[in-house]
């Protein structure tokens, strides 16, 4: 990581963490449930900050790695294969060139790795109820979820780059691993996903190491008992570490599939990052919503087939000029009519009740 992309990765982290600080609520001290109103808008807000993300780095995307000749942007380019033809170009020509290609891969996984997010929130919505999580505690879980989460992606993506750097096969591992997730999703019974608290392995592990208090005491997730001293974890704790454990499983469908998109690790950490961010206001919004968009994961399936398809067949779909901004169009497309078919389907059912 060279100086220029050190100063830009920590104004970036800086800036980000001042406001999931005012998101997550760590300046309020009461508990309370989140309205739908406050979802909606910490929604739209997040929403608005990764879009104007892309007009950043449309207009200053090249202070992450900051190249200052045309063959330093050229070696950045040729090393994560991003396609950037300089013939004819001046310098300034070459560099608005580039700072559109890394806006359209910022934009194109970030609308990736939000929607496969959206069916982890499902699973995370499941992981509350099957568990009797109170929703006052909702909060409570889903800040520390989101910031582990950020820890886990920030490991999984640069460890992912460099390994795909030293092995080019690996693309190809991924492809397949993605296809495979794909069919499983559209192959799989929607009874198939309950969770059971008691036969969950991660419950059995928490209960062998830790001291696990039997009920939970005012949202804490760990405490020090007054009478024994010794410290408990309580069952918050325990939907904790199930969340946690669920964030990395999908993860590993997530990553690999933006690095179908771009191999620039930077705009991988973003894309994620801005997704990850906005999930935890998202939750909420499809918590009152979650018997609509019944179609959706059906919609990931395919967008994983797509993606792993891509990632395996890069050089056919080079040919064909499926691109960035082409593949852009194929996660819109494909995210539209899965919704669209949803809406459908819950007003039909909502007529012939």
């Amino acid at each position: 990581m060279g100086m220029s992309e050190q100063i830009f990765f920590a104004v970036f982290l800086g800036v980000i963490f001042f406001i999931l600080a005012f998101d997550l609520g760590i300046f309020q001290k009461e508990k309370h449930e989140v309205s739908f109103r406050e979802a909606l808008f910490w929604t739209g807000l997040w929403f608005g900050l990764s879009i104007g993300f892309y007009f950043f780095l449309k207009s200053y995307g090249h202070w992450i790695h900051n190249p200052e000749t045309i063959d330093e942007l050229v070696y950045i380019t040729e090393k994560y294969r991003q396609r950037l033809d300089v013939t004819g170009l001046s310098f300034e020509q070459a560099l608005q060139q580039y700072r559109n290609i890394i806006a359209l891969e910022y934009l194109t996984g970030y609308f990736i790795e939000y929607s496969l997010s959206a069916d982890n929130l499902f699973v995370i919505l499941m992981i509350f109820r099957n568990f009797g999580v109170q929703k006052r505690d909702y909060k409570t879980i889903l800040i520390w979820g989101i910031l582990g989460a950020v820890v886990f992606r920030f490991a999984f993506i640069f460890l992912g780059a460099e390994l795909i750097q030293r092995f080019h096969f690996l693309l190809y591992l991924f492809g397949a691993f993605l296809i495979y997730s794909g069919f499983k999703i559209l192959t799989s019974k929607k009874e198939d996903d309950q969770i059971t608290p008691e036969g969950h392995p991660l419950v059995k592990l928490a209960s062998t190491y830790l001291n696990v208090f039997p009920r939970n005491v005012k949202s804490i997730l760990v405490f020090r008992h007054p009478s024994d001293r010794k410290t408990y974890v309580t069952p918050l704790f325990i939907v904790l570490l199930i969340v946690e454990f669920s964030d990395i499983i999908f993860a590993v469908d997530s990553v690999p599939a933006i690095f179908s998109i771009t191999l620039d690790p930077y705009i991988v950490f973003f894309s994620n990052i801005f997704a990850i961010l906005g999930l935890r206001s998202l939750f909420f919004l499809l918590a009152k919503v979650v018997d609509i968009f019944y179609y959706l994961t059906y919609g990931l399936g395919i967008l994983l087939i797509f993606i792993g398809l891509k990632l395996v067949f890069e050089h056919f779909f080079d040919a064909l000029g499926i691109h960035a901004f082409e593949s852009l169009m194929v996660v819109v497309s494909i995210l539209t009519i899965s919704i669209l078919a949803s809406l459908f389907r819950f007003k039909s059912h909502k007529k012939s009740d």
